[in-house]
């Protein structure tokens, strides 16, 4: 191998590791955006947590107050809805799309909803 294709081998090297070092440069500016959205997403997300949670205590004592005063008027929320599961089982639909008509032997997505809504 004479001098001549050992620099040319030693140029091409230089050329790939310049050309790797240049893709580590862009790899190491993209990590560092991540790193910084991140960052600012946990912060966000820690924020909105935190907003949730006490979101959630006052609507758990609104509906704490709203069962009391049914409970205090002699309403009882299991009644409606007993009645109306005793007529979706009898065939009826109870969805607001359909109800009172009769279903045809196959269960209705809407009537399914409305139980899913009230179990909440």
């Amino acid at each position: 191998m004479g001098n001549r294709e050992i620099f040319d081998q030693v140029s091409d090297m230089e050329k790939q590791i310049g050309e790797l070092y240049e893709q580590l440069g862009d790899l190491k500016g993209k990590l560092s955006d991540l790193l910084e959205e991140n960052h600012r997403l946990a912060h966000e997300n820690h924020h909105l947590r935190n907003h949730l949670d006490s979101f959630t205590e006052e609507s758990v004592e609104k509906q704490q107050e709203k069962s009391d005063s049914k409970q205090q008027k002699g309403i009882f929320p299991g009644e409606g809805y007993d009645n109306l599961a005793r007529l979706y089982e009898e065939g009826f639909h109870i969805c607001s799309l359909e109800f009172g008509s009769p279903r045809r032997n196959e269960d209705c997505i809407f009537c399914l909803d409305f139980f899913d809504k009230t179990k909440l």
